[in-house]
């Protein structure tokens, strides 16, 4: 998969996906991810690329020119996302169309936003991880390129991996237990010390579901509620609902 990013600063962008699982995964062949200097293409002495907004109004907005240049310069591979408020809203499931594609691009905004020329006739679409504000686009591409990329064959070596997590089948994970089976009088689940490994997967999806129901109703209701399997499923292992 190739993965391009646009940016006002590479080596934010860089420093991060050169590292850990992205690093490795670059290393290794299954990802190749490009950083575009959007200032590299900046014509004039001060290397301008925002400008005060037409109709006035507090903050500044990145100029087209520099950012059509630097993007027609690259020739990246698309789609191009703008990465903005107003788009799409990322959430796993937009993660797996994604995987599935060659490849794709950001477009980290900045300042007040991007004009709008930008986001209607350059991009492809516009991406959101949240309802929130930030100071500009990278930490979000960040967010988008690492839940991409691991899902994508190779990059996180184990491939059962990405299968057990939460949201992959819309729940969120069971609960996790390492060494020591007991901490500070706190005890792990008799169940996960019991060797039935198929009565540890009933109790991790008994588990999953009942965390699910308990801080995230809302993804429940989204597969329908319960069905009477996850209800037995449930007292079975006596998880109060």
């Amino acid at each position: 998969m190739r993965v391009e990013v646009f940016t006002l600063f590479p080596e934010m962008v860089s420093d991060y996906l050169g590292r850990s699982i992205l690093g490795r995964a670059v290393e290794a062949g299954f990802l190749k991810l490009l950083v575009h200097d959007l200032r590299a293409a900046t014509s004039d002495a001060h290397r301008s690329v925002d400008d005060a907004p037409f109709g006035g109004g507090a903050g500044m907005v990145l100029m087209p020119e520099p950012v059509f240049t630097a993007v027609e310069l690259a020739q990246p591979v698309r789609p191009l996302f703008l990465l903005g408020p107003a788009g799409r809203r990322f959430e796993h499931s937009v993660a797996n169309e994604m995987a599935v594609l060659d490849g794709f691009s950001l477009l980290c905004g900045r300042y007040e936003g991007v004009d709008d020329r930008i986001r209607t006739d350059l991009c492809d679409g516009e991406l959101s991880i949240g309802d929130f504000v930030l100071a500009g686009g990278e930490l979000a591409a960040l967010m988008v390129v690492e839940a991409v990329a691991r899902l994508r064959p190779g990059v996180l070596g184990n491939e059962a991996s990405t299968g057990d997590e939460s949201f992959t089948d819309g729940l969120l994970e069971y609960p996790q237990f390492t060494r020591p089976a007991e901490f500070r009088g706190l005890a792990i689940p008799e169940v996960l010390r019991s060797g039935d490994h198929q009565r540890v997967e009933r109790w991790r999806r008994a588990a999953a579901l009942f965390r699910t129901l308990t801080v995230r109703p809302d993804l429940i209701q989204k597969r329908g509620g319960l069905s009477d399997d996850d209800r037995a499923l449930l007292a079975e292992f006596g998880f109060d609902f």
